[in-house]
């Protein structure tokens, strides 16, 4: 029996990059698949036809995951059509090039700048959790894994505001995680190296991932799938006593 076959998992920022290659991931295991996305309407819709042809379900939703509103009707839509929700996978995050030449540095940041990242990574995981943490209380169980950044450990390029949003994600899952452990809910967080290519990483030179490869035990670049696999292994039973820990998914960079 495959490991996710009735199972509704909910991927935010799903239309493309890591999103969808965690979406399908879970589909080929037989999940019904929740695909978010904010703008990409069409390219939701081929993930969630690509789930369905993986042997999953695929069913793409619009919804802007900094409303707390948008984000309270897709979770009443889900369970109004799958009836519960199992794994939530917060994915989304505000639009960032990983470009140093272009980033600010830490004197021309305003707070804006912060806010910005701020809300695109912890509200939006924040309106995400407060929505389904009653479902999955009622439920008994439930798996929510956060998708942070191996820059939290080691901000080998200050990119300031994303690195601390990405920091503060990490910290809200600690919490809510010894907070919830009691109702069996488990809440992780995944954080990646650089991944390639994805739209955030189209800009990134390649002197810079000559830089990290060389620093990196397996001598590559991640790819979107290579981020998938400790995805659902944090949203299956095989991961049953793991709460408040953060898989780093970079091939050795930070160890």
């Amino acid at each position: 029996m495959k490991k996710f076959q009735g199972k509704v998992v909910l991927v935010t920022g799903a239309s493309r990059g890591i999103g969808s290659s965690i979406a399908r991931a879970f589909a080929s295991e037989g999940a019904f698949v929740i695909v978010n996305y904010l703008q990409n309407k069409e390219a939701a819709e081929q993930v969630a036809a690509s789930c369905q042809e993986l042997g999953g379900d695929g069913w793409a939703i619009q919804a802007d995951v900094t409303s707390q509103n948008a984000v309270q009707e897709m979770v009443e839509q889900i369970v109004l059509e799958a009836g519960k929700i199992d794994v939530v996978v917060n994915n989304a995050f505000a639009p960032y090039a990983f470009n140093p030449e272009e980033r600010k540095l830490a004197w021309e940041l305003s707070w804006d700048d912060y806010q910005q990242q701020i809300d695109g990574s912890l509200r939006a995981a924040h309106y995400m959790c407060q929505a389904v943490l009653p479902l999955m209380k009622k439920q008994s169980g439930g798996s929510i894994i956060n998708m942070i950044s191996n820059l939290v450990e080691r901000p080998i390029i200050p990119y300031h505001e994303y690195n601390t949003a990405k920091s503060a994600l990490q910290g809200y899952t600690r919490n809510l995680a010894a907070e919830l452990g009691p109702f069996g809910i488990r809440i992780n967080c995944v954080a990646p190296g650089l991944v390639y290519p994805t739209s955030s990483s189209r800009h990134t030179k390649e002197e810079v991932k000559n830089m990290i490869i060389a620093q990196t035990p397996l001598r590559r670049i991640a790819l979107p799938d290579d981020i998938a696999g400790p995805v659902l292994f944090l949203a299956s039973d095989w991961s049953r006593f793991m709460t408040g820990q953060t898989l780093f998914v970079d091939g050795g960079f930070v160890s």
